[in-house]
C-alpha cells in the first residue's frame, strides 16, 4: 500500500441536494481510477458507498462515508453525505476534516433547496469548493443554462473550466496574487504555468469557484474531475508539532464494534500505539490503523498530518474528541451539531425490552451524535429527539432492525410545573385517636411566591418552643413530599416559600408522623388559596429560511403563542411554548417546500394562560383517574 506525504493528500467533502448522484459519481471515480473493477449502482443496492441495509431500500445516503482514490501519485479522500435536511448533522461533521468541497448541482433541476443549504455551510467555513455540473448526458439537460444560473445565484466566481480560459477569466486568475496581476496588466498574458499557479490559489482563497460538468452514470468528465481535485485543490493544512487529531465520525460495525474515523491535524500516528483523549482526558490504546474504503477496512502501518484514518475499539472516544500525544496536548475545536427540532416518547411494545432499549439507542447516538436521548425525571418519559420526522423515522427503523427492539412512539409530554401567584395562610390540625397510641399536631404556616426559577425555600419563624425542633424537621419533610407530586395536577411545586410560625403539641400524642400529615395538609389548603397558576417551559425558536418565506413563518409562530423577538433577512427569533412546538417541523416543511430549518433550546418558564391551564388540569385529572382505575 502507498504511503503519501501531506502535499500528496486531497480531503474533499461531496455536497448536494438529495437525488443528484453523489454517489453515482464518486462510484464513477472509484472505477475510473481502478479502486474497484465495477461502477456499483444505486438501483442494484451495490454501491461502495451506500451499503446499510435501508440506504439500499431507500436508494439514498443516510451517513456520511469514507471513501479514497489513489491517483496520478496523490490520495483522495471522500466524505460522501446526505443530501436530506434531517441528515446535516453527518454533513456538519465532515466539514470538519474536509480542506475542500465539490459541490454537485442537477443539469436538470438546477439550484435546488440542497444546493443552497450546501452553499450556505460551505460559506460559513470559508470552504475552498469546485461545482460539478452532474447529468449532462439527459436528453432535457442544460450545463450553459445551470452555469448561468450558478452566475446570478452565487456570483461571478463561479466559472466554467474548459480548455482554452478566456481574457477575462485570466484576469480574475491573475488577481489572486498581485505579481500575476502586475504582469497581467503589463503584457497582457500569462505563461500556462502562471495560470495553473494563480487558478489554485485563487481556488484556495475562495476568489474563484470552479464549473466542470460531466455525467456520472457515463463517466463523462469524471476523471477530469480527479485530475482537477488533484491539481488545483488546497492540501490539508495542518499544525507544527506532535500528533493531534479529530474524531469527526464513529462506525458501528457488527463485528468489529466502534470504529473512530479522524483527521489528522499534526504529526503522526503509529498502529499498536497509545494516545491521549485531550477532551475525556484520560488516556488510550491505538490498536490497528486502518484505512476505510465503504464499508472495508484496511490495515496500514501509520498516518500522517493531512490524512483520514480510523482505529476501532477506543474505549472512551467519542465523535468531536481530540486524541493527542499526552506530553504535548492540544485540543482541537469540536464539532457543534445542530440542536434537535423534533422529539417523540418511545415505549418498548414488549416487557422484556425495557432494559435493552437504552443501551440500543445509546449506540445509535454514538454514530448519530444529531441524535439525543433523555430520560425526562418529571414525565417518567424515554425521549428521543432529532433534526426531522425522516430522521427520527430512520433511527427509530434501526432500532427494530438492528436490535430488534420494536417500540411504541408518542408524543412527549410537556414538563409543567406548579406554583402560586398570590400569598395565602392556613392553619391545620391533626387529630387521630385510634385503639392505640394516638396521632397529634396543629401548624400554622403562610406561603407566598418566589422569583421564577428559585425553587422551593422553608422558613422556620416558630418563637418559644411552640413546636419544638424536631417536629419543625418533621413538617419541612411533610411539605417537601407533595412538591414533587403536586397539587392542581401532578406536576410538581417550585418558586414558593413556605413559612411555618405557630403550631401546638400533645405531650403524648405529638410525634414526627403527626407534624408530617399536618404541616402536608396545611400546605396544601394555603397553596390552594394562593392563585395557583401553572407554569410552562418555553423555547428560545431561531428559523433559517428564504426572505419570501418570512411572513408565513411569523405567521405560524403568532398562531402557536410565539412572541417575534427579531426578524432578519433569512432569519426569525422567536419564545415559543415548548407545547406547541412538537408538531411545527411538519408544518414548517410544508409552508417552505423544505427550505427552513430551525433550531430551538430551553429559554425559561411562564403562567400557562387561564383558559389552557384548565385544559391541561382537567386532561391530567382524567389521566390520573384513569390509571387509578386501570
Amino acid at each position: 500500500m502507498a504511503e503519501y506525504t501531506t502535499d500528496k493528500i486531497r480531503n474533499i467533502i461531496f455536497m448536494a441536494h438529495h437525488g443528484t448522484g453523489k454517489t453515482s459519481l464518486i462510484e464513477a471515480m472509484l472505477v475510473k481510477s481502478g479502486m474497484v473493477k465495477e461502477q456499483g449502482s444505486i438501483n442494484q443496492g451495490n454501491t461502495v458507498g451506500d451499503y446499510n441495509a435501508d440506504e439500499v431500500e431507500r436508494k439514498t445516503t443516510i451517513n456520511s462515508k469514507i471513501m479514497h482514490i489513489d491517483t496520478n501519485g496523490c490520495r483522495i479522500n471522500i466524505i460522501d453525505t446526505p443530501g436530506f435536511a434531517d441528515f446535516i448533522g453527518d454533513v456538519i461533521s465532515g466539514l470538519a476534516a474536509a480542506d475542500a468541497a465539490v459541490l454537485m448541482v442537477d443539469a436538470i433541476g438546477g439550484i435546488q433547496v440542497g444546493t443552497e443549504r450546501s452553499w450556505t455551510l460551505l460559506e460559513k467555513r470559508k470552504l475552498p469548493r469546485l461545482i460539478f455540473i452532474n447529468k449532462t448526458d439527459k436528453s432535457n439537460a442544460d450545463a450553459a443554462k445551470t452555469t448561468e444560473a450558478l452566475v446570478k445565484k452565487f456570483g461571478k466566481r463561479c466559472m466554467p473550466i474548459s480548455e482554452k480560459f478566456t481574457e477575462s477569466q485570466i484576469e480574475m486568475i491573475a488577481e489572486s496574487d498581485d505579481k500575476l496581476l502586475e504582469k497581467f496588466l503589463d503584457s497582457g498574458k500569462l505563461s500556462d504555468d502562471e495560470i495553473k499557479v494563480g487558478l489554485a490559489t485563487a481556488i484556495s482563497n475562495g476568489k474563484i469557484v470552479p464549473v466542470l460538468s460531466g455525467s456520472a452514470m457515463k463517466s463523462e468528465g469524471v476523471k477530469e474531475l480527479s485530475d482537477f481535485i488533484v491539481n488545483f485543490m488546497p492540501k490539508p493544512q495542518i499544525s507544527e508539532g506532535p500528533f493531534s487529531a479529530l474524531v469527526f465520525k464513529t462506525m458501528i460495525d457488527p463485528y468489529v464494534g466502534h470504529i473512530s474515523v479522524f483527521k489528522i491535524f499534526s504529526g503522526e500516528v503509529t498502529s499498536e500505539s497509545s494516545t491521549f483523549n485531550k477532551t475525556k482526558n484520560q488516556r488510550e490504546k491505538i490498536g490497528q490503523i486502518l484505512d476505510i474504503q465503504g464499508k472495508d477496512t484496511s490495515a496500514k502501518q501509520k498516518a500522517v498530518a493531512g490524512d483520514i484514518a480510523a482505529v476501532a475499539k477506543l474505549k472512551i472516544t467519542q465523535t468531536g474528541d481530540t486524541l493527542c500525544d499526552e506530553k504535548n496536548p492540544a485540543e482541537l475545536k469540536g464539532i457543534d451539531f445542530p440542536e434537535a427540532a423534533i422529539s417523540f416518547s418511545l415505549k418498548p411494545k414488549t416487557r422484556g425490552d425495557e432494559d435493552k432499549i437504552l443501551g440500543s439507542l445509546t449506540k445509535l447516538s454514538h454514530e448519530d451524535p444529531s441524535f439525543k436521548i433523555i430520560r425526562d425525571v418529571q414525565t417518567k418519559e424515554l425521549v428521543v429527539s432529532g433534526l426531522g420526522d425522516l430522521h427520527l423515522e430512520i433511527m427509530i427503523h434501526r432500532l427494530k432492525s438492528r436490535f430488534h427492539v420494536d417500540v411504541d412512539i408518542g408524543t412527549p409530554k410537556v414538563a409543567y410545573k406548579e406554583t402560586i401567584a398570590g400569598k395565602g395562610e392556613a392553619h391545620y390540625r391533626h387529630k387521630k385517636q385510634s385503639g392505640g397510641a394516638g396521632q397529634f399536631a396543629e401548624v400554622w404556616l403562610r406561603i407566598e411566591p418566589l422569583p421564577r426559577g428559585a425553587g422551593f425555600e422553608f422558613v422556620d419563624e416558630i418563637k418559644g418552643g411552640a413546636i419544638p425542633g424536631p417536629f419543625v424537621v418533621s413538617c419541612e419533610k411533610g411539605i417537601h413530599s407533595i412538591l414533587a407530586t403536586g397539587i392542581l395536577a401532578s406536576f410538581p411545586i417550585t418558586d414558593v416559600r413556605a413559612v411555618v410560625y405557630d403550631g401546638k403539641t400533645h405531650p403524648v400524642d405529638s410525634k414526627d408522623i403527626a407534624f408530617q400529615t399536618a404541616a402536608r395538609i396545611g400546605f396544601k389548603e394555603a397553596f390552594l388559596n394562593s392563585k395557583p397558576i401553572l407554569l410552562e417551559p418555553v423555547m428560545d425558536v431561531e428559523i433559517i429560511a428564504p426572505e419570501e418565506y418570512m411572513g408565513s413563518i411569523t405567521g405560524t409562530l403568532s398562531s402557536r403563542r410565539g412572541r417575534i423577538s427579531g426578524v432578519e433577512a433569512s432569519a426569525v427569533k422567536a419564545k415559543v411554548p415548548l407545547a406547541e412546538m412538537f408538531k411545527y417541523a411538519s408544518e414548517l416543511k410544508s409552508i417552505t417546500s423544505g427550505r427552513a430549518s430551525y433550531t430551538m433550546k430551553f429559554s425559561h418558564y411562564e403562567e400557562v394562560p387561564a383558559k389552557a391551564a384548565q385544559t391541561i388540569i382537567a386532561q391530567a385529572k382524567a389521566q390520573k383517574q384513569e390509571e387509578h382505575e386501570g
